[in-house]
């Protein structure tokens, strides 16, 4: 018993030694975009990438935010883009999933196949640009960054639908309708307050998609650049860059505009305001994110 008790021990010492390296190999990426955001531009392209720069510069925040790119209006469009996505993408997904769990729902199986369906094939990205910008007509408007590709994910339905299915006991909503509680009062009433877990997990997959999205607004937002979100316009501002880095000899002046451009420390300054949202709200729904993952993929 001793020994077996030992075991352990060194077994769980050694598995928290693995998962720090672990967890050392996924933070110090980010540190190092930090601070290769925050250091000279002249200093980074002679030395190169370092956790201790030799000259600290702000010059590449200062230069996306002060080049005539509202940043601030784009990270406004992202918030609401992301906010309004979020909930309307948890509301279908969990309305669908919550009747797919139902064995008797009628032509469930069908239903299933269709959603299944969606995770290996689609229609392609023409057929798609069609459908939006002709029939549906929501090209340059907001509807295009909302509704394409992003309300409803196969993927997040079927993993909602394994988590109704294996986590919510059947015994519970038996009690509900003894006591009178309709289909929509037994989901609102019990199901979803005890979905905590997997609604965090798919509202933090939807947050994720609409706000590291760029190529809906790529597509579809030809004219109105206002539209444009944090992903959208980071990507405008590194093209402006690119074109003047391969066309300075031939465009007028583009030598001395690109001089003054902090080509290197803008990419690192501009991956770190796109990511940093995310990083910021991730810690706070990190435990339910991680049950839901878990319940979700036991069984379907």
């Amino acid at each position: 018993m001793t020994m077996r008790t030992r075991e352990e021990r060194n077994f769980q010492i050694f598995a928290h030694v693995v998962m720090m390296i672990l967890s050392l190999l996924a933070v110090v990426p980010f540190v190092l975009l930090v601070i290769s955001s925050f250091t000279d531009n002249d200093v980074l392209i002679a030395d190169g990438y370092s956790f201790t720069p030799a000259k600290w510069s702000t010059y590449a925040y200062e230069y996306i935010f002060k080049t005539g790119n509202s940043v601030v209006h784009a990270y406004g469009i992202s918030i609401v883009l992301t906010l309004i996505g979020t909930a309307l993408a948890l509301s279908i997904t969990t309305l669908l999933a919550y009747a797919l769990s139902k064995p008797d729902l009628p032509f469930r199986s069908v239903l299933l196949f269709l959603v299944f369906f969606t995770l290996l094939f689609n229609g392609g990205l023409v057929p798609t640009y069609i459908v939006y910008s002709n029939m549906l007509n929501i090209k340059n408007s907001f509807w295009a960054l909302l509704v394409p590709g992003l309300l409803m994910n196969g993927f997040n339905v079927m993993l909602m639908k394994s988590y109704f299915c294996s986590s919510i006991p059947t015994e519970i909503l038996d009690a509900a309708y003894i006591d009178g509680a309709s289909e929509y009062k037994t989901f609102l009433s019990v199901v979803l307050p005890l979905s905590k877990p997997i609604v965090a997990t798919i509202g933090l997959f939807a947050g994720i998609a609409y706000w590291n999205d760029w190529m809906n607004g790529y597509i579809y937002l030809t004219k109105r650049t206002d539209l444009y979100s944090v992903q959208n316009l980071l990507n405008r501002m590194m093209q402006n860059i690119q074109y003047l880095s391969q066309n300075s000899s031939r465009v007028q002046d583009a030598g001395v505009g690109l001089a003054s451009i902090p080509s290197v420390s803008v990419r690192m300054a501009m991956a770190t305001v796109g990511v940093l949202p995310i990083l910021v709200s991730y810690p706070f729904i990190q435990g339910n994110f991680v049950k839901g993952i878990t319940l979700g993929g036991v069984k379907g």
